[in-house]
């Protein structure tokens, strides 16, 4: 099972504002990439078909503290940490570092898990289905920490 994850990126000029620095709201896009990537890498979708009914993700929080600028062509790794599951919920904790160590950002997603109805595109909270369950872990909490 997974509980942490590394995507390297880097930055694209559509990424950076009149100075040549990421804007705020790309972080939250870097974070569902990161997101993504983690669950592809295990196995698993965003939005996927499971146990007859269409499941996705919609976001219920999220948040991010800025430290340092990111900047045009700057590569930078999200690392991705598992930092609580319940019944119907995952909070993601990403840490965005430049040179491998250097801290940048700081950020989290909490991603509720919904059944999606096709013909109506509603919405309803459901327990997370069992392939989730058998692929994903919460990190232990000395990883937490660090």
């Amino acid at each position: 099972m997974a509980y942490e994850f590394r995507h390297r990126m880097r930055v694209a000029f559509a990424d950076t504002d009149m100075a040549g620095i990421v804007h705020f709201s790309r972080f939250f896009y870097y974070m569902e990439v990161t997101e993504h990537a983690f669950l592809r890498s295990v196995g698993l979708s965003v939005h996927l078909e499971t146990e007859g009914r269409v499941v996705s993700w919609p976001r219920g929080h999220v948040e991010c503290t800025y430290k340092a600028p990111l900047r045009f062509e700057d590569e930078f790794d999200v690392h991705l940490l598992v930092r609580e599951m319940k019944r119907s919920s995952i909070t993601y904790d990403f840490r965005f570092l430049l040179d491998g160590e250097n801290l940048v950002s700081e950020g989290s997603a909490t991603t509720i898990c919904a059944a999606v109805d096709r013909a109506t595109g509603r919405m309803s909270a459901i327990a997370i289905p069992q392939p989730f369950l058998e692929c994903v872990e919460v990190a232990p909490a000395d990883v937490l920490s660090t």
